[in-house]
């Protein structure tokens, strides 16, 4: 645009970011959104302790899963308990920390999870930590 005065002629150089912040409002509320259908996981009921945080190293930790159905995870796979110390074996060869951590839920029976427990240690587990909530 020229901007005439007398018989100065000269650019504009102001930017209108009216449209550029409209943009950005935009994709703010489509995140807004968006972010909280992104969360994924397996429903578990943990129990409640005054247990103290446990410091795990730089990699990050294998999580072992037992929901209320018996049903067990590592990470997001699900296996079989036949399968638990076959699919650790092969995970850990490329680790360095040979760590899990078991998060099972409360209304699973204590023999399952410590039958999870020993499918684990024959696979090479060196240490296992247990996943809880903090009480209220």
């Amino acid at each position: 645009m020229m901007s005439e005065s007398g018989n100065n002629r000269r650019f504009m150089s102001d930017i209108n970011v009216t449209p550029f912040v409209d943009v950005m409002l935009v994709l703010l509320i489509i995140f807004m959104v968006t972010a909280p259908m992104m969360i994924q996981g397996v429903d578990v009921n943990l129990p409640q302790t005054t247990a103290k945080e446990i410091k795990t190293s730089q990699e990050e930790p294998l999580i072992l899963t037992v929901n209320k159905d018996k049903q067990i995870t590592i990470e997001k796979t699900v296996i079989k308990l036949e399968d638990v110390g076959t699919k650790l074996e092969a995970i850990l060869k490329y680790r360095e920390d040979k760590q899990v951590l078991l998060r099972a839920d409360t209304d699973v029976p204590y023999g399952f999870v410590v039958k999870v427990m020993a499918a684990a240690k024959r696979a090479g587990i060196e240490k296992m930590g247990m996943i809880t909530e903090p009480e209220d």
